[in-house]
């Protein structure tokens, strides 16, 4: 009996291409490849939890582009309306505001009261309506209840004060420094409530102001000595001390976000606030070149802080009355 060669080609193939078990014909080059295709759609594998992971980490990824390109392009208009807003207040044809587009909107007055806690908070928060008031040929009194001796710079702080308060436009003879133990510069202490008003309202009585400014509740930034001051005018509206005639204004409290982004809070504070303050950009050089004066305080984020807050610029402020007061405290 002869047997094939195995190097026989017609032999081989015959071997290549027979099943010796089943005698069908074994797939080869593109049919093997065919054959795995149908195999994985009869059997398809089942979706791992990492599958699902990846998918979704694909999806999220997708609509989180889009979304800031949404808010890339809201932030451009917002920025857009901003300095548009901010040269119609200045620099209309005619020269002068019209209408609601107004740069200030404060009460008439001959003579107001600025009531501070520091040197410096006259500047770094109000310094805004202090100039208005003086374009106004508004007679402005400071009254400054401590003299700032926390770091014990208690004298360089107090002739700062008197620099910076002349630069503004407040007359010399018209601030008052008050230099008393039971009122030092701590934020640890305890401001009695009766000693602040008993302060505030002889200033008041004597002066005959028409116009109070101090902080609000918050303070502005928080500081007790701030909040203190507030609670002190709060105590004699409800007790019917403060004149009819004198308007109470409280410097109003922003969001941390709102306070370091300087005019681009302009459409915001024209919407929410009833009494508002808005300086050119020479009136913000001014407050700025009047911060700079408190030398003593010039730390790295205050130079920040008169680059980038809106209190350089913008002021809005609240008048409180006694029902307001009333409202407040039992809110508190």
């Amino acid at each position: 009996m002869n047997h094939p060669s195995l190097s026989d080609p017609n032999d081989s193939e015959a071997i290549i291409r027979h099943s010796p078990s089943a005698g069908e014909p074994y797939a080869t080059g593109t049919n093997l490849h065919q054959l795995h295709q149908e195999i994985h759609k009869q059997h398809p594998q089942q979706p791992t939890f990492a599958a699902y992971v990846d998918a979704f980490y694909r999806t999220a990824l997708v609509h989180f582009d889009e979304t800031l390109d949404h808010i890339a392009w809201v932030l451009l208009a917002y920025s857009v309306l901003c300095i548009v807003l901010y040269r119609l207040l200045f620099y209309g044809q005619t020269g002068r505001t019209r209408g609601w587009l107004r740069k200030s909107h404060l009460p008439p007055c001959r003579r107001a009261l600025l009531v501070t806690a520091h040197p410096d908070d006259e500047v770094m928060f109000f310094g805004p309506t202090i100039l208005e008031l003086r374009r106004r040929q508004c007679r402005v009194f400071v009254l400054c209840l401590s003299e700032g001796n926390h770091e014990r710079k208690g004298d360089m702080r107090r002739q700062e004060l008197w620099n910076a308060c002349e630069s503004l436009g407040v007359q010399p003879e018209d601030i008052t420094l008050v230099n008393a133990t039971h009122l030092q510069d701590d934020p640890m202490a305890e401001w009695k409530t009766v000693t602040i008003a008993t302060q505030v309202l002889r200033q008041i009585e004597s002066l005959d102001v028409d116009v109070l400014v101090t902080f609000d509740k918050d303070g502005v930034s928080g500081h007790p000595n701030h909040c203190a001051i507030y609670y002190a005018t709060a105590s004699l509206c409800l007790s019917g001390m403060i004149p009819s005639s004198c308007k109470v204004l409280t410097l109003e409290t922003v969001h941390v976000f709102r306070k370091y982004i300087s005019i681009f809070d302009l459409p915001v504070t024209l919407l929410l606030s009833t009494n508002w303050v808005i300086l050119n950009w020479r009136g913000r050089r001014a407050v700025q070149n009047a911060m700079r004066l408190h030398s003593s305080q010039m730390v790295w984020f205050r130079q920040l802080y008169i680059v980038f807050s809106r209190y350089m610029v913008v002021n809005s402020l609240r008048e409180i009355t006694k029902s307001d007061v009333e409202f407040e405290i039992l809110d508190t």
